[in-house]
């Protein structure tokens, strides 16, 4: 890459599936001194056009199938390399000139070595420009918290191109000497036949993929004591669902809290002997809460979750604005509502953005869905606000149903256990309930679809 004329700083984009390919080539890039910038390959021209444009890339390494990426940088005159492998499991990349011998030096702690971004669910994403720093000590931080050594394998369910698949489950297991398991994509049907072929010891996903795989336990003739752990993020994990894993699976489930700007981890649950906490995402050194003073405040009290430390950005990629919103004397500001208990332990209870604000009362969309999850009739719910002439806001609720349950029976369930005022007006049936590709609900969909 460096023979054909790329120089230290320059970034070349990644547009792959899970594979050998995408894990070679990311390693290569940033050994050399480049910007790895990976991309979703489901992601439509357009959008790839923007990251591509956004990041400055010199170069795009794609699949020949990929369509969408010529046509999306059709015209810019960027290189696209077409990465195979050999019978023998060497990845090659045929237009490149042949590799030299020369020495390459390392590159600085503060040298950026990849750009991720944002999922932009309110205006265009954000480019986090992630160091080698930040990237390592991130990953090997991962490893110790979960006593990684080069006897685990991980089985990887998650997407490369985001922070959970890339830095959570594979670098932070090469770092400690481990194992990958690369299917091409998630296969719930798959996933537990891998697990015991490759002796996998863990594996760590969103909630969604944990509850799709609770569902089809039975029929997949899945272990009841397979895992050593298995780990949740990137969304909340309902306690109710928690306990339900550890009890089919026979395996401690830790719940960790993640975010693109602090290369994912920010917090975990620990490890048995030490106490996990169902409906927290553990304790960190580098975590407190603030008011909107920005006044940090005593344990068990709410406000906004605030992180620093190593693996924490710099800043934002050219977007001053929104470094200057982001930052407060040294802490970044996440924009999680949260609470440090007695004991350290963090519980997440909502977004900013996301609580709804029904006639000055703020409810939290995590707490109402926990109670309908905790319904035996519902698979999956999803809650979000809706326009309403006398409150504001009003509460609404999606699901997905496993069994039978009328909406009344449902809001009368969530009565029994919550305020009158968090009780869904209205609760809409559904097929499925809209996410980004990494579990995440699109409340704004719902918003716009039931308004």
């Amino acid at each position: 890459m460096r023979a054909a004329g790329l120089k230290p700083g320059d970034c070349v984009a990644i547009v792959l599936p899970n594979s050998l390919e995408f894990l070679v080539v990311f390693l290569a890039l940033t050994h050399a001194g480049l910007v790895a910038a990976p991309l979703n390959p489901a992601d439509k021209p357009d959008e790839i056009r923007f990251f591509v444009e956004d990041a400055q890339a010199r170069a795009v390494v794609t699949g020949r199938a990929n369509s969408n990426v010529r046509e999306a940088v059709a015209g810019l005159g960027l290189p696209m390399w077409q990465p195979t492998v050999d019978r023998s499991g060497v990845v090659q990349i045929p237009e490149l000139p042949t590799a030299s011998h020369t020495s390459l030096d390392d590159p600085n702690p503060d040298d950026i070595a990849l750009f991720a971004y944002t999922s932009g669910t309110t205006g265009r994403p954000k480019c986090v420009p992630l160091s080698h720093g930040n990237v390592l000590w991130s990953s090997r931080n991962i490893a110790a918290h979960y006593d990684l050594t080069s006897a685990d394998c991980s089985l990887l369910v998650l997407p490369l191109f985001h922070g959970h698949g890339l830095i959570g489950a594979a670098l932070s297991t090469l770092a400690s000497g481990g194992s990958v398991i690369v299917p091409p994509r998630f296969s719930a049907s798959e996933l537990w036949k891998l697990f015991r072929e490759h002796h996998a010891t863990w594996y760590t996903a969103v909630p969604t993929i944990h509850q799709v795989l609770l569902e089809r336990a039975d029929s997949d003739a899945a272990p009841h004591d397979g895992p050593r752990f298995i780990r949740s993020c990137s969304a909340p994990l309902a306690p109710t669902i928690l306990t339900k894993l550890e009890n089919r699976f026979g395996a401690p489930v830790l719940e960790a809290y993640g975010m693109t700007e602090a290369a994912h981890q920010v917090a975990t649950n620990p490890l048995p002997p030490l106490v996990h906490k169902p409906g927290t995402v553990g304790r960190s050194a580098e975590i407190s809460v603030i008011d909107q003073t920005g006044r940090h405040l005593a344990a068990n009290t709410s406000g906004e979750v605030v992180v620093r430390g190593p693996n924490v950005m710099r800043g934002y990629r050219n977007n001053r604005e929104a470094n200057d919103a982001a930052f407060i004397d040294g802490w970044f500001r996440t924009g999680d509502i949260g609470a440090i208990d007695n004991d350290g332990y963090l519980a997440l209870t909502g977004r900013i953005k996301d609580l709804i604000n029904r006639g000055g009362e703020k409810i939290s969309p995590a707490e109402v869905e926990a109670v309908l999850l905790e319904h035996p009739a519902v698979a999956e719910a999803a809650v979000f606000e809706v326009p309403d002439p006398k409150y504001g806001e009003e509460v609404s609720a999606a699901v997905v149903l496993r069994g039978a349950a009328t909406p009344q029976e449902l809001q009368k369930y969530c009565g029994t256990r919550l305020a009158d005022f968090k009780v869904p007006k209205l609760i809409h049936p559904v097929a499925a309930i809209p996410r980004n590709a990494m579990g995440k609900v699109q409340r704004n969909e719902l918003t716009a679809l039931f308004s």
